[in-house]
């Protein structure tokens, strides 16, 4: 290397400066002492980049250790760019959620698509091909003048770019609550296949080694992104524009071909996507991995702007780039392969031996920090926190029915959060591939690996309005129903990524749900044997300081053996026996129904019995391999007679005569109480004796409740509730919203 003048130092570094960069006086401290001397702007910004929360996980990590990551098919946990599961075959499952909520409220359409884009590149890097793309949306009050079009700016950006690129997108949930008001969330999972002899990993190794640039040029966009997604919204949201990355999803298709062609070349030591905090993040995560320093030349970094600092170099956030470490003997393959596509490809600097970060430009050095402190060893934080008060269990008795139990049926289908989808998932190509089993609006995705029989089970969940009653018992929740989606088409639930939102940690509250919700999460993948591969930490999820709902998104992966052999939601025949399988007590606090037809949002959460749900998980899935069972529904929000309705929707036709409920329970406590560990399960009458028989001896709670058949759904003593007119509510209430004319 050429001799270096001295680090600019301009312009000054002022408190004010170190605060605009979300540094701590502390952490300011901290970077001083590391360092020895005032740093330049742009060692204020890489610290800055890499020290947020967003990067960092400072104030979780010391919590996340308890999360269970390693299990029987398990190749990579939680550190790398996306976790890894052994499907058989010589086949892995790749897959991570993560979140790009700030983006996405400041600039819905680019902030949802760049969240695709990058939870894309997380898993290609990998060395995965995608298959799979899910997301997980909370929005705000309906009534909120902001609401219709962060839905349409963000369902457009999903569509958008998982079109454009080319994979199908094929579940997902869609909420609604004004605790989301001021800060939407955008969740997007991402899963691919690779063969588990050929994974790719982050840390570089080798001194010497010629460190690459690919794809896209470097631009002016999302400069300080990380930092913008670590700080709270307050009345300056709309100015933050700038901080939001564009995507081009085209650029990316090239991309992922050019990178699974050079990894088929065997040209690549490590590799490491440009997402949040850009150039930084990439390059320090790969040398502090590997134990070693990183020795950048800025001047070689391909732009699209001209007159771009070293500041603006280091933090852009432009899309569809990677960072490589290459074998040296390799790197003109590479380089053919990359032109090929049309993409940039440049020599950007080299691994060293020295455990530093050195970045240069114009012959100056503008940075020279240690790489191990800005990575590995940012700051941790054992913040302190208060454990939520647990609330009383409501007594169904003491609810009195507002309206008629077939009344609030049609009530609860219609409303926000129990209609009909179909207006989101219309709008993404869920079939593109050709792979797609069973498509949005079931239990969970189902997947084809490759020409089968094998497939992948894939589901997002999670309940927040359980989660701020009793965190634990929220997290345990969101676990196990991720476990009965997977459950209930049949699939062998194997592993799970998170993508944990809540609001300021800073606040002894907020840091009580995070852990309790951490905690719950833990305890139910402990006992389903369901570990943690993979997730994000999103926090300071708040406007004017009122924080989002807590919401612990999980996202479950399981596993079908002959695609063939599952079930579905929809009523098939006539005549059939309808069986609840799991036991119900009429559990209404915090559902729906007290919720939404009470008017009161109150009460314990129903508790989760993790022992139960393995063993009606199991029992349910035996039913389906052994095809006594194609119609199965988990019993969720809304709790049985939306199941119900449900069903009966998805048939188009078939109706059922419900049976009275059981003596000591309320109608209206037995139809909407959301008591867990519950399906309902559809069975040929001359089996429904021999599967109660079973159940029995399994020690698990079932009994027969109907039968399907007819055009209307009869409930006791109510009145006949046409599937006709029950979808047309079910189906009404967004489109209505959408145009205009509701909310």
């Amino acid at each position: 290397m050429k001799a270096s003048r001295v680090i600019p130092n301009e312009p000054k570094i002022t408190p004010e400066l170190v605060a605009e960069h979300g540094l701590k006086p502390d952490e300011y401290q901290r970077l001083l002492a590391l360092i020895g001397r005032e740093p330049s702007l742009t060692e204020l910004g890489i610290f800055s980049a890499m020290w947020n929360e967003h990067c960092s996980y400072k104030s979780s990590k010391v919590h996340l250790k308890a999360l269970p990551t390693t299990g029987r098919c398990v190749i990579q946990g939680p550190g790398e760019n996306a976790g890894v599961i052994d499907i058989g075959d010589g086949l892995a499952a790749v897959f991570k959620m993560e979140s790009h909520n700030h983006p996405s409220y400041i600039e819905p359409y680019q902030g949802a698509a760049t969240g695709v884009g990058g939870i894309l590149r997380d898993v290609f890097t990998m060395g995965a091909r995608p298959i799979a793309c899910l997301n997980s949306l909370s929005f705000g009050d309906p009534a909120h003048p902001k609401t219709r079009r962060l839905v349409a700016g963000v369902v457009a950006g999903i569509g958008g770019y998982g079109n454009s690129f080319g994979v199908p997108t094929v579940g997902g949930s869609v909420r609604f609550h004004n605790r989301y008001d001021g800060n939407i969330l955008v969740n997007a999972m991402a899963v691919g296949l690779a063969e588990t002899d050929k994974i790719f990993y982050a840390a570089a190794s080798g001194v010497g080694m010629p460190i690459v640039y690919l794809g896209s040029k470097t631009g002016r966009d999302g400069i300080h992104g990380a930092t913008m997604a670590s700080a709270e919204f307050g009345a300056d949201a709309e100015e933050k524009r700038p901080t939001v990355q564009v995507g081009d999803p085209f650029a990316e298709k090239l991309l992922l071909e050019a990178c699974l062609e050079i990894m088929a070349k065997g040209c690549v030591i490590a590799i490491q996507d440009m997402g949040a905090a850009g150039l930084t993040c990439s390059a320090v995560e790969m040398g502090a991995k590997g134990d070693l320093g990183i020795a950048l030349d800025l001047d070689k970094v391909p732009c699209r702007e001209t007159g771009m600092s070293a500041y603006e170099m280091m933090l852009s956030e432009s899309q569809e780039r990677m960072l490589m470490v290459l074998k040296p003997d390799k790197e003109a393959e590479a380089e053919a392969i990359f032109r090929k596509w049309g993409l940039d490809f440049a020599v950007v600097g080299e691994t060293t031996a020295g455990m530093r970060f050195h970045v240069r430009q114009g012959g100056d050095v503008m940075a020279d920090i240690p790489i191990k402190e800005l990575g590995d060893e940012a700051p941790v934080y054992q913040r302190p926190f208060v454990e939520t008060p647990k609330q009383a269990a409501l007594d169904p008795r003491s609810v009195a029915p507002p309206m008629p139990v077939a009344d609030a049926l049609e009530k609860l289908v219609g409303s926000a959060d129990l209609c009909s989808k179909r207006w989101v998932w219309e709008q993404y190509d869920h079939i593109i591939l050709g792979n797609t089993v069973q498509r949005p609006g079931g239990d969970a995705a189902v997947v084809r690996v490759l020409d089968g029989p094998k497939a992948l089970a894939i589901t997002t969940d999670v309940t927040p309005r359980y989660c701020e009653a009793d965190p634990f018992e929220g997290g345990k929740q969101a676990v196990a129903e991720a476990w009965r989606n997977l459950s209930a088409v049949g699939a062998k639930p194997l592993a799970v990524t998170d993508n944990l939102n809540f609001g300021n940690p800073e606040k002894p509250e907020i840091m009580g749900q995070l852990v309790g919700c951490i905690r719950g999460i833990a305890e139910a993948c402990r006992t389903l044997d369901f570990p943690v591969v993979s997730g994000n930490v999103s926090l300071y999820n708040e406007t004017f300081g009122r924080a989002i709902l807590p919401t612990p998104t999980i996202g479950g992966v399981g596993l079908i053996d002959d695609f063939t052999i599952g079930a579905t939601v929809a009523f098939k025949a006539e005549g059939s026996a309808i069986l609840l399988v799991g036991a119900t007590q009429g559990w209404l606090g915090q559902s729906l129904y007290l919720r939404d037809v009470c008017g009161r949002e109150e009460g314990a959460p129903p508790p989760v019995d993790l022992a139960v749900e393995k063993r009606n998980g199991d029992f349910v899935r035996g039913l389906i391999r052994e095809k006594l069972a194609k119609t199965v529904h988990d019993v969720s929000d809304g709790g049985l007679a939306v199941a119900l309705a449900e069903m009966a929707i998805a048939s188009g036709r078939i109706g059922a005569v419900l049976e009275m409920p059981p003596a000591g329970v309320p109608a209206h406590a037995y139809w909407f109480g959301e008591d867990q560990g519950r399906y309902v399960v559809v069975v040929p009458a001359s089996a429904a004796d021999a599967v109660l028989s079973r159940a029995a001896e399994a020690g698990v709670s079932a009994t027969r409740i109907g039968v399907t058949g007819g055009e209307a759904l009869i409930l006791p003593g109510e009145r006949p509730l046409l599937i006709k007119g029950l979808t047309e509510r079910f189906e009404r209430w967004f489109p209505t919203y959408m145009s205009g004319a509701a909310g």
